[in-house]
């Protein structure tokens, strides 16, 4: 059976990620295949009228067929799923991961990756930016979550959510990733005002105070600096963009360098939070 891509459609592939594709079609160094079984592969893809290979050199001849349909991205995309599909590994399924971080390695320079979570090949847009991990890696926190909040269950919940934020950020999903960072926020200063003096509220309840007014008292509390407090203010606006409509009224999309500044906010929030828990020096 054949894979029917899936949206969204690839464009026109550099004649290099060709030479790649091919690469991993012959698989030399991965999944082998002689020259009758790539032209079983690119039928197994769903190609019609798919020449006999009558031997020639394999790479050579599978890059010639990719080249022929590099017009037609539809085609490319059924080659590219079909190499991440467990059906094409039935006698060494373990192979399958390798090949997908082989193609990842160089589909991520025409912004897109390889998955296939529960076994159903797909291709998800990305960052190119992701080609050069150590140059656009999130901030590091000095602080662990337990550092922070006391109770273990909203530890360990908030630190799921801080997972949840570093998986969308290596998947460039910029405005998922600042929302989810306001969240964590907004989760933390709660939890750490119900944690160490309630009274910072006055007679409200922690859980139903504004995220601006969490901000507020606890910089007044000296739990956050000042020049943190400002960028949280800035974080509490593109959380905001959960809504779709405060986006449009924006009229500003977040990307990558948003992200940062927002990865960098928290990551000074919770240092700050860890460094003035009461009983520390």
């Amino acid at each position: 059976m054949s894979q029917q891509p899936v949206r969204p459609v690839i464009g026109s592939l550099d004649a290099n990620t060709l030479e790649e594709i091919s690469r991993v079609i012959c698989g030399d160094d991965l999944y082998y295949r002689q020259g009758w079984e790539i032209a079983k592969f690119l039928k197994h893809a769903g190609w019609a009228e798919v020449p006999d290979f009558e031997g020639a050199y394999r790479r050579e001849w599978t890059l010639a067929r990719l080249t022929e349909r590099r017009e037609d991205p539809t085609e490319l995309e059924k080659v590219l799923l079909r190499l991440a599909d467990p059906r094409e590994y039935l006698e060494e399924p373990q192979q399958l991961a390798g090949v997908i971080s082989a193609v990842n390695a160089f589909l991520v320079h025409e912004g897109f990756r390889l998955d296939n979570p529960g076994g159903r090949p797909r291709l998800v847009a990305c960052d190119p930016a992701l080609a050069y991990p150590g140059q656009h890696a999130p901030a590091e926190f000095k602080a662990v979550m337990a550092d922070v909040i006391k109770d273990p269950r909203m530890a360990s919940l908030l630190q799921r959510r801080l997972d949840e934020a570093q998986t969308c950020y290596a998947n460039g999903a910029h405005v998922a990733a600042i929302i989810m960072l306001g969240s964590l926020l907004e989760g933390a200063l709660v939890q750490v005002i119900q944690e160490r003096d309630r009274s910072v509220l006055g007679s409200t309840a922690p859980d139903r105070a504004m995220l601006d007014v969490l901000i507020k008292v606890c910089h007044r509390a000296g739990w956050i600096g000042a020049d943190i407090e400002r960028f949280c203010h800035e974080l509490r606006r593109y959380r905001n963009y959960v809504h779709p409509r405060a986006e449009i009224r924006e009229a500003h999309t977040p990307d990558r360098d948003t992200l940062n500044v927002s990865w960098q906010v928290v990551s000074a929030v919770l240092n700050d939070l860890a460094t003035t828990q009461p009983g520390t020096t």
